[in-house]
């Protein structure tokens, strides 16, 4: 079942992905489909990267005032948007 990348959560993304690391270690899929779900758990870890580093720049974006009250900064990488 392949669903759109764009849709994928982050957990399922994952669990794909490692269901996939799964496969290709026990050594009993036929060559074809060892590098089809090679090629696909490398489009995954892509994605889980990409989904890590937008949550990575949004959690430096939370500034903690010194009276402890939570704000937004904007990004310099929102500018170039």
């Amino acid at each position: 079942m392949t669903i759109e990348l764009s849709n994928l959560p982050f957990e399922e993304a994952m669990r794909e992905l490692e269901a996939i690391v799964r496969k290709l270690e026990e050594g009993r899929l036929p060559l074809d489909e060892a590098i089809k779900n090679y090629e696909r758990g490398a489009i995954l870890r892509t994605h889980c990267e990409n989904l890590l580093k937008d949550a990575k720049l949004k959690v430096d974006q939370i500034v903690v005032s010194p009276e402890g009250t939570l704000s937004l900064e904007r990004s310099p990488l929102e500018d170039e948007i």
